[in-house]
C-alpha cells in the first residue's frame, strides 16, 4: 500500500453522514414499503407467571377499525415453537399459549386502521390467568422445590455441560494458593434510539404461503432459518428486508425475530400487512438483553503468583425460554475463557437457568463482559494473596508475543499479539506510579481513591460452531454440525468504470459504506467517488449466508477481507482488459491513480474506464477464455472456523485482540456516589482501516461500559415486575462521560484477514466493567469492602459500607 494510499484511508470522513444529518436517513418507521398497511398493538401479560385459563378476543373483535385479534389458539395453529439451539423441553413461541412466563410476554395481537384503536381494542381483550409463584433467582431456581416453569422438563435447567482439559485436579493439588471468588453480573440493555419495528405481509400464493417481511434487524441471519421452522416454510419462502439505516442495536435486535412472526401470522388473518413499532415501555418490558450470570471462579496459583489452572462455574438466567440464539452468551467466548493468560488446566461447568424474567439475547460484548468480571475481580485477589501489584500479577500471567499463534486449552487459536508491550503502553500513557502515589495522598487525606485495571482477549469473527458445545459431543449427529464465519460481497463495474459494492451486512452506525468504499478504492487504484458503497439487505437479492449479520465485530476481519477477494478476481479482469488496449503482458501492468499502466514505464496507461469499457462494448477483442463479466461474488470462509472437536475444543472465534485498560475512581465520603475521574485503554484490534472510526467505536463501548458498571440494571422485584422506564433504568448521559480519556493502539495484524484487520467495536464493553469494579474495590479495600456484583452507584457503595461497619462493630463485641 502506498503512502499516499494509506494516508487517505487514514483520514477518510464517514460517507454516512451527510444523510443522517440533513434528515434524510432511511429508517423502518419512516418508509411505507407495503401500500395499505394496518397497524398492530401487542396485548402483554402483566403477570411474571400464570397459567392462561381463557382468552376471550371478541369485544376487540367488534371494536369500529379493528381487522383481526389473534391469540394463543391462531399461534398454536399455524406455529410450531421455534427451532432451539439444543432439545429441551421448553418450547417457545412468539406469543404465551399455556402459560405467561414474564411480565410483558404478548399473550394476543390486535390490528387496526391505526394506533390509537389498535390499542383501545386491546384493553377490550380478556384474558383469564391463573396466578403462579415466580422465580426469578437462579440460585432459587435451582432449588428442588422451585416452581416449575415448563411442565415437560424435568426442573429449570435448560443446559447443564461441564468440560475439563488438562489435569485440573492434581494442578489444584499442588498449588501453593488456591483462590476463590463468587460474582454476579448484571442484566442490563443496550437501549438503542430505535425500538423494534417490524412490517410484515401474509402471502397466500399458487405454490404455497409465502412471507415478506421488514424489520430494523442486524442479523445474525440464522434467524431466517428459525423463523422457517416456526412456520414450516423453506427459508426461500421467507424475503426479510432491512432499512439502509439502523437507529442501533448492539446486539438488542437480534431478538426482533418472534415479533416478525408474530405480525406475520396478524397479516394473515388480517388479509394485508401489518406494522408495529414498539415503544420504550414495551423495549424495555419484553424486547431482550444480554444476560445475568452468577458465577464462581477458582484458581491454582504459585508462590510468585504463576496462575497454573482454573476451575469456572458458570450460571446464565436466560429468562422464561432458551430463545434462540442463547445459550450463545455462555459459549461464545468458549475458546477464549482463560483470558490473556497461559492457564494449561482449566474445568468449565456451563449452565442455562430459566427464570420468570424476559428471555434474554445479544449485547454488545456478549459473554465476555460477563466472563472478564468474574475473570479480572479474581486476578485481582490473586495479587493480593500473593503481595503482588496487579499490573505485576498480570505481567507475570499474560501470553508473550513468541507464543503466537498460542493455542488454549479450550481450543482457541489466538492469531497474533504483543500483550506485554500493550500494558507497558497502558503504564506509561497513564503515569501508573504517579497515580499511585495521588492515591496514597488521597487515602492519607481520608478519600476513597482506587485504580483498576484490566487485560483482557478480545475475540472477533464469532464461529457460529460454539453454541454446538450446548449439546454432548455423543448426541451431535456426524454431518449436522454448525461452523463458519463467512461473509459475502458483490462487486461490480459498469460501462464508464464506476464499483458499486453491495454489502451482505446491516451496519448500525459503524460506518461500512465508508470502509468498504475505501477498501475497494485501494484495491483498484482509484478514486474515492468513484466506488458507490451500498447498503441494501434484501435475503431474496443480496447474498448472505446463515453467519452473516452484524454482530461479533465481524465486519472488519470478515467482510473486509470478502471485499478484497472480490475485488481482486476483477482487477485480473481489468488488467486483462488494459492489457489488451495497451498491447502489453497483463502481468506487466497495474491500477493505479484511476488508470491501468504499465508498472515500468507508467507513462504508457489507459483510463480504467477504458479498460472497464473494453470489457462491456467490446468482449470480443479480449483473449480467449476470458468471461467478459464485470460482476463478482465473494464469500470469504476462513478454514480456521471449524465445528466443535470430539472433545469439546473449538476455536470460537477467528481473530483476537487485545485490550488493556485503566479506571481511576473517585468515591464521595458522604454521598458515596463514585466518579469515572479517568480511562486509560489501549487496543490492538490488528490492521486500523479508520482511526476514526475505530475511535468512536472505543469511545460508544465505553459510554456502554460506564452505563453497565455504574447505572443500568434491570431489577425486578420479589413479585415479579421488573423496571419499564428511564425513571428508574438509568442511562448515562453525556453528563456522566466527562472524565479524562487517553485513549491509544496497537497493531499487531491478524495473519488470517486479507488486510489484517480484528474486530474492535466490544472490547471496552467487556473490560472497562470490571476495571471500574477493580478500582472501586481497590478504593474500599481499606474499609474491608470486597466487590463481587455490579452496578456500583452510590446507593450499592452505601450499603457495602454500612454493612461492613456493621460487621466491623459485631466483631469487637
Amino acid at each position: 500500500m502506498s503512502a499516499g494510499s494509506q494516508q487517505q484511508k487514514r483520514t477518510l470522513a464517514r460517507v454516512e453522514d451527510a444523510a443522517l444529518l440533513t434528515g434524510r436517513g432511511r429508517f423502518l418507521d419512516d418508509m411505507d414499503p407495503l401500500p395499505g398497511t394496518l397497524t398492530a398493538a401487542v396485548v402483554r401479560s402483566p403477570h411474571p407467571h400464570a397459567r392462561i385459563r381463557a382468552v376471550n378476543v371478541e369485544r376487540a373483535r367488534r371494536h369500529p377499525g379493528v381487522a383481526a385479534v389473534i391469540g394463543p389458539d391462531e399461534v398454536r395453529e399455524t406455529l410450531r415453537p421455534f427451532p432451539l439451539a439444543l432439545n429441551t423441553p421448553m418450547p417457545y413461541y412468539p406469543t404465551a399459549t399455556d402459560k405467561a412466563r414474564f411480565v410483558g410476554e404478548p399473550v394476543a395481537v390486535v390490528v387496526a386502521s391505526d394506533r390509537y384503536l389498535a390499542e383501545d381494542a386491546a384493553e377490550l381483550v380478556e384474558v383469564d390467568y391463573e396466578p403462579l409463584p415466580p422465580v426469578l433467582d437462579v440460585k432459587r431456581a435451582l432449588a428442588p422445590d422451585a416452581p416449575r416453569l415448563h411442565e415437560d422438563a424435568a426442573d429449570n435447567v435448560a443446559t447443564d455441560r461441564t468440560f475439563t482439559f488438562g489435569d485440573v485436579d492434581a494442578v489444584f493439588a499442588a498449588a501453593d494458593h488456591v483462590v476463590s471468588g463468587e460474582y454476579e453480573f448484571p442484566r442490563y440493555s443496550s437501549t438503542p434510539m430505535e425500538c423494534y419495528s417490524v412490517v410484515a405481509e401474509w402471502q397466500d400464493e399458487a405454490d404455497g404461503p409465502a412471507i415478506q417481511a421488514w424489520a430494523n434487524f442486524h442479523g445474525p441471519f440464522s434467524m431466517v432459518a428459525v423463523l422457517a421452522g416456526a412456520f414450516g416454510l423453506p427459508a426461500s419462502r421467507i424475503r426479510l428486508m432491512i432499512p439502509a439505516d439502523n437507529g442501533g442495536s448492539f446486539g438488542i435486535k437480534a431478538g426482533i425475530y418472534p415479533y416478525v412472526a408474530l405480525m406475520a401470522l396478524a397479516s394473515k388473518h388480517a388479509g394485508r400487512p401489518v406494522r408495529w413499532t414498539e415503544d420504550r415501555i414495551e423495549h424495555l418490558l419484553a424486547s431482550s438483553a444480554g444476560s445475568d450470570r452468577a458465577m464462581r471462579f477458582e484458581a491454582a496459583v504459585t508462590a510468585d503468583g504463576t496462575v497454573r489452572a482454573l476451575r469456572a462455574d458458570l450460571v446464565d438466567n436466560v429468562g422464561a425460554y432458551l430463545r434462540p440464539p442463547e445459550p450463545s452468551t455462555l459459549y461464545r467466548c468458549f475458546g477464549n475463557i482463560t483470558g490473556a493468560y497461559t492457564i494449561d488446566a482449566v474445568e468449565i461447568r456451563s449452565r442455562a437457568v430459566v427464570t420468570n424474567k424476559t428471555p434474554t439475547g445479544l449485547n454488545r460484548g456478549f459473554g465476555g463482559q460477563q466472563l472478564y468480571f468474574g475473570l479480572e475481580r479474581l486476578m485481582d485477589t490473586i495479587a493480593g494473596v500473593c503481595g503482588l501489584d496487579p499490573v505485576e500479577l498480570r505481567r507475570r500471567n499474560l501470553v508473550q508475543p513468541d507464543d503466537f499463534p498460542y493455542a488454549t486449552p479450550t481450543g482457541g487459536v489466538y492469531d497474533s499479539g504483543d500483550y506485554p508491550r500493550a500494558v507497558d503502553m497502558l503504564v506509561k500513557n497513564a503515569d501508573y506510579q504517579q497515580l499511585r502515589r495521588k492515591q496514597r495522598e488521597a487515602r492519607e487525606r481520608g478519600e476513597y481513591y482506587g485504580i483498576g485495571v484490566a487485560t483482557i482477549v478480545d475475540p472477533s469473527a464469532t464461529n457460529i460452531g460454539y453454541v454446538g458445545l450446548a449439546t454432548p459431543a455423543e448426541d451431535r449427529r456426524p454431518g449436522r454440525d454448525k461452523s463458519g464465519s463467512t461473509e459475502h460481497v458483490r462487486i461490480s463495474v459498469d460501462p464508464n468504470g464506476v464499483v458499486s459494492v453491495l454489502l451482505g451486512t446491516v451496519p448500525q452506525g459503524q460506518g461500512h459504506a465508508t470502509v468498504a468504499q475505501s477498501v475497494v478504492a485501494e484495491q483498484f487504484g482509484l478514486p474515492l467517488d468513484q466506488v458507490r458503497p451500498v447498503v441494501e439487505m434484501d435475503t431474496a437479492t443480496t447474498p448472505w449466508t446463515i453467519s452473516s449479520g452484524s454482530y461479533s465485530s465481524r465486519f472488519a476481519p470478515l467482510l473486509t477481507s470478502a471485499l478484497v477477494e472480490a475485488s481482486e478476481k476483477l482487477a485480473t479482469t481489468i488488467r486483462i482488459a488494459g492489457a489488451t488496449l495497451l498491447n502489453a503482458d497483463p502481468a506487466d501492468v497495474e491500477l493505479a491513480e484511476g488508470q491501468v499502466r504499465l508498472r515500468h514505464e507508467p507513462a504508457r496507461a489507459v483510463e480504467f474506464r477504458h479498460a472497464a469499457g473494453l470489457v462491456h462494448w467490446d468482449p470480443g477483442a479480449l483473449p480467449d477464455g476470458v468471461p467478459a463479466r464485470l460482476y463478482q461474488e465473494a464469500a470469504f470462509t476462513p478454514p480456521q472456523s471449524k465445528a466443535a472437536s470430539r472433545s469439546d475444543q473449538i476455536n470460537s472465534s477467528l481473530c483476537y485482540g487485545f485490550v488493556a485498560e485503566l479506571a481511576a475512581v473517585r468515591i464521595d465520603p458522604d454521598t458515596r456516589q463514585p466518579t469515572l475521574e479517568q480511562v486509560v485503554t489501549i487496543h490492538d484490534a490488528g490492521t486500523i482501516l479508520n482511526p476514526t472510526l475505530l475511535e468512536g467505536q472505543v469511545h460508544g463501548a465505553l459510554a456502554h461500559a460506564i452505563g453497565g458498571a455504574l447505572y443500568e440494571e434491570l431489577r425486578y422485584t420479589d413479585a415479579g415486575q421488573p423496571t419499564a422506564t428511564f425513571m428508574d433504568y438509568l442511562c448515562p448521559t453525556s453528563a456522566e462521560t466527562t472524565y479524562e480519556l487517553t485513549s491509544d493502539h496497537l497493531e499487531t495484524p491478524s495473519p488470517l484477514t486479507k488486510l489484517g484487520a480484528k474486530g474492535c467495536g466490544e472490547g471496552s464493553c467487556m473490560s472497562l466493567p470490571v476495571a471500574i469494579a477493580n478500582a472501586v474495590a481497590d478504593a474500599l479495600g481499606p474499609a474491608g469492602v470486597n466487590i463481587t456484583s455490579l452496578p456500583l452507584h452510590g446507593n450499592v457503595l452505601h450499603d457495602l459500607l454500612e454493612n461492613q461497619a456493621t460487621t466491623d462493630t459485631e466483631g469487637t463485641h
